[in-house]
């Protein structure tokens, strides 16, 4: 080989990095993948924690079926669902549960963002920012 001229990849897989591209495309699916596995497998843990301490403070409560009771104005609020789970209440950690599972596909959203910005891929950024935004109008205002 002559001098300046650079090395061909040993094997066909070995891929040659652009100058401004830290990460590989296949680099950030695995780390989003896995943000949204741990993300749905930990919601999952605290909803059935949640599950257990509910069954043991009503677990032997008679279920009257004729009478409908939604659920009580301290859960209808993402403080009162933090304030009642840590007091331990079954219901708030279940509820607390459902809300980390409703935050993982936005934090999977920000992640993205986070991502082409150190592409320096602007237009995605742009999109992503509109995504993260109609979700977060959804959350917050869409009940009104």
């Amino acid at each position: 080989m002559e001098e300046g001229q650079k090395a061909l990849p040993q094997t066909p897989t070995e891929e040659i990095k652009a100058p401004n591209q830290d990460w590989r495309d296949e680099q950030i699916e695995i780390v989003i993948g896995n943000l949204l596995r741990i993300g749905v497998l930990f919601s999952a843990a605290i909803v059935f924690i949640g599950g257990i301490l509910y069954l043991f403070e009503h677990g032997n409560e008679k279920i009257h079926y004729h009478t409908f009771r939604g659920e009580p104005p301290e859960l209808r609020s993402v403080t009162g669902v933090i304030h009642y789970a840590l007091q331990g209440h079954g219901s708030g950690i279940i509820q607390l549960g459902l809300l980390l599972l409703v935050a993982t596909p936005i934090a999977r959203v920000i992640f993205s963002i986070y991502a082409f910005i150190r592409e320096k891929d602007g237009l995605y950024v742009v999109v992503t920012l509109i995504v993260l935004a109609i979700l977060l109008y959804s959350l917050i205002w869409g009940h009104f």
